[in-house]
């Protein structure tokens, strides 16, 4: 009766449905001496997780961790290199004279670029008028190739009327 119990208690292990009660009545069938010749190659793996419950762990476990000089040391470098990074361009920046320098040059250019627009101004009014001559040129030449038609019509007028 005990060896039928064992081994339903076995396939419902093997599926991974035991509890744990059920578990610990198979470790305690496998690591007594009387086991079943057919359920013997289970024995080991039952010995085993005894034995495997039954160790601990001795040595201690270190929470800090260990901060050497070194990476200290490195921190407080980094740390006065970033302070450097940002107070020397405060200190060595642009003097008054170099300000009034690029001041001036700044006028400069903003003169330079109104008298160029003033320039560009003058020079697409100039292009509209030279358009405006050149459809006076067009309608000229049109106008002069009217008039020699005209006096060859004359021409012909007169050989006719003179022939007459």
């Amino acid at each position: 009766m005990v060896l039928n119990n064992i081994e339903k208690l076995i396939e419902k292990y093997n599926n991974a449905e035991t509890t744990l009660a059920e578990e610990a009545q198979l470790r305690e069938y496998f690591t007594s001496e009387d086991v079943a010749p057919h359920l013997e190659h289970y024995k080991p793996m039952f010995v085993y997780f005894s034995q495997a419950q039954q160790e601990q762990y001795t040595k201690d476990v270190p929470l800090k961790p260990k901060r050497t000089l070194l990476y200290q040391w490195i921190s407080v470098a980094a740390v006065a290199v970033l302070m450097l990074g940002f107070i020397i361009p405060q200190i060595l920046g642009p003097s008054q004279e170099e300000l009034r320098q690029k001041e001036l040059a700044m006028e400069t250019y903003n003169k330079t670029m109104e008298a160029l627009s003033l320039v560009s101004l003058g020079i697409n009014e100039g292009k509209e008028q030279l358009n405006s001559l050149a459809l006076v040129s067009d309608n000229l030449n049109q106008g002069l190739e009217e008039a020699s038609r005209l006096t060859e019509f004359s021409k012909a007028t007169n050989r006719i009327f003179k022939n007459k």
